[in-house]
């Protein structure tokens, strides 16, 4: 129930529309619910009086009630999928917005697929609910109390005659709730499992068609797609045993009726009109009774759906704006890291970082260097505050980065990273995606500086080609250079570069560092790279091991050491440098 009222609440901004969908509903509840009233009269006063104007009178009647109903019925179902339709529309943008201000703790843990049905499969489960569940509990339970009402006005002794096995309903519609709702929430897990094992598949195909693995995928997806027809097939015996178990409940009562009924015509105490009109009612109540199961599977899908649903509007996102949080004003770039102590579990045992004191002069460049684990992504990572410390604080321009908003923060700060994201877009949004109001000129300008604007316009529709998921169509070094061209445009004062040339060619990294010069230049830079080509002329090259910094100082004073660095460039440039001498 917590869960269904929390759906409802989305309601509340549609009132207008809903009360015109409930007079609606009220309203052809009345066309419904006095045709049998219209059949008896015919019947008794009309055939049996043999009274024809009177017959023709009610038969007209009983064409203007389904002529006027329907109308009725019309503004009711559209008002009401109105309602529906926009309440859907409203969870699935808050759902997608929220999912915009979760952290990146989330994301490491949460799996794509599993996003991706809960968006899709799980809101569209609400949004039968909210369409065919709560609207038709609504109109059946109106239905329901008219129709109990009428019956014990025609005959009392026949109405509860006939509403003798309500509570044997009752206790199936129980029944079938309590055993139905986990087989629903397994339904809903595992369509979520299918989903990420193919959103996986999709994504990786490329290394599987490498490996030759495509049997072994399908049979993994195989698996998948197994249980959930299992669990499907669990849910429909549940199903299948519990609606029929109410309409045999509620054809013994239609029975009960006949016979009762029937006694009561031959001994000439109830008219044969009255009995039909009774037993077309009765019908009409054994609709919304059989109509309860229905309702009842759906609203267990809605629980299971909503519940994963709302998991994911409950998650609070660990970095958010401070209450107090200020715009960060224009800065210089000056990023100074005190004591910085950070790790991803936030224990002690688990830190990555430990104790970092580091400052990068505004304008200067700073590379850091280390092993795989060493740390040096998760330091670039704290400057646009994807995560917090765990201890310590990094400043800009002495503004603790903490108490100012994400958005201004992250406007002054350009980022090219080692895996290169573009958008199924065309060049010229890609590159403009961080500043959408630039204007041609100067999107051709960050490409020229990214020494990529010569192959745009070699293409046949230049900056509006239109690439690839995530970049398909264009190499390494071209992507590379595009989102170098992206992070240019926005013109940030920090600038983070993290191994930006470590799968491209020799020729590729020369084009690539011809761009990065210029994207250096007046501007902070923070990079990370295992090439010591990159970097050697960095103003300071900061050594990295276990989460601490074991070295610094430039390229020469690092030779002068017999520590790491030296050892990498032993292993890397000394052949090359004394050959080109």
């Amino acid at each position: 129930m917590r869960i269904l009222v929390r759906l409802l609440r989305y309601t509340g901004k549609y009132w207008a529309w809903t009360m015109l969908g409930v007079a609606a509903m009220c309203g052809g509840l009345v066309t419904r619910l006095v045709v049998p009233h219209l059949i008896q009269r015919a019947i008794d006063f009309g055939i049996f009086g043999q009274d024809s104007a009177l017959l023709l009178r009610m038969v007209g009647y009983i064409l203007l009630a389904a002529v006027v109903g329907g109308l009725i019925r019309f503004v009711d179902r559209y008002s009401m999928e109105y309602m529906c339709q926009r309440v859907i529309y409203d969870l699935r943008n808050r759902l997608y917005d929220h999912l915009q201000t979760l952290s990146f703790s989330f994301y490491d843990e949460a799996h794509t697929g599993q996003l991706m049905s809960r968006v899709t499969a799980d809101v569209e489960t609400l949004r039968r609910f909210v369409s065919r569940g709560i609207i038709g509990f609504l109109e059946n339970t109106l239905l329901l109390v008219s129709v109990v009402i009428i019956l014990f006005r025609y005959h009392a002794g026949l109405a509860a005659a006939s509403l003798v096995m309500l509570p044997f309903l009752a206790w199936a519609v129980v029944q079938f709730g309590r055993k139905v709702r986990p087989a629903y929430w397994a339904i809903q897990a595992q369509v979520a499992t299918m989903t990420a094992t193919l959103q996986e598949n999709i994504t990786g195909v490329r290394v599987v068609r490498a490996y030759a693995r495509e049997a072994e995928e399908e049979a993994k997806f195989e698996v998948e797609n197994r249980a959930y027809q299992d669990k499907q097939l669990t849910a429909v015996r549940l199903s299948a045993f519990y609606l029929q178990l109410m309409d045999f409940l509620s054809n013994f009562g239609i029975a009960v009726i006949l016979l009762y009924g029937g006694r009561l015509v031959i001994s000439q105490a109830l008219t044969i009109g009255t009995l039909v009109a009774f037993t077309s009612y009765l019908t009409q109540l054994m609709m919304p009774l059989r109509m309860v199961g229905f309702i009842v599977s759906l609203s267990q899908r809605a629980t299971a759906a909503g519940e994963r649903v709302f998991e994911i509007l409950d998650t609070k996102p660990e970095i958010q704006d401070e209450a107090d949080a200020q715009p960060l004003p224009p800065v210089e770039g000056r990023v100074t890291f005190e004591r910085v102590s950070f790790g991803y579990g936030h224990t002690p045992d688990e830190l990555v970082l430990h104790e970092i004191d580091l400052e990068v002069p505004a304008g200067t460049t700073v590379a850091l260097l280390g092993a795989t684990g060493s740390g040096k992504s998760s330091i670039i990572n704290l400057v646009p505050r994807f995560y917090d410390p765990t201890a310590g604080r990094v400043l800009i321009d002495q503004h603790d980065i903490k108490h100012v908003t994400l958005e201004s923060l992250r406007r002054q700060i350009g980022m090219v990273l080692q895996e290169t994201f573009l958008f199924s877009a065309s060049i010229r949004e890609n590159i403009s995606y961080g500043r959408s109001s630039a204007t041609q000129r100067e999107i051709e300008e960050a490409a020229k500086a990214a020494h990529i604007h010569d192959f745009i316009i070699s293409l046949p529709d230049g900056y509006n080609s239109r690439i690839g998921e995530r970049g398909v169509g264009l190499s390494g070094g071209q992507k590379q250079r595009v989102a170098i061209a992206r992070a240019l445009l926005m013109d940030p004062a920090v600038l983070v570069l993290d191994d930006s040339t470590s799968s491209v060619d020799t020729e590729t990294e020369h084009l690539i560092q011809k761009a990065l010069v210029n994207v250096m230049r007046g501007r902070t830079t923070i990079v990370i790279a295992q090439r010591l080509s990159t970097i050697k002329n960095a103003d300071e090259i900061v050594v990295l091991d276990q989460g601490r910094i074991v070295e610094r100082g430039t390229h020469a004073d690092l030779l002068g050491q017999e520590g790491i660095y030296r050892q990498i460039y032993d292993l890397q440039l000394r052949q090359q440098e004394e050959g080109e001498r």
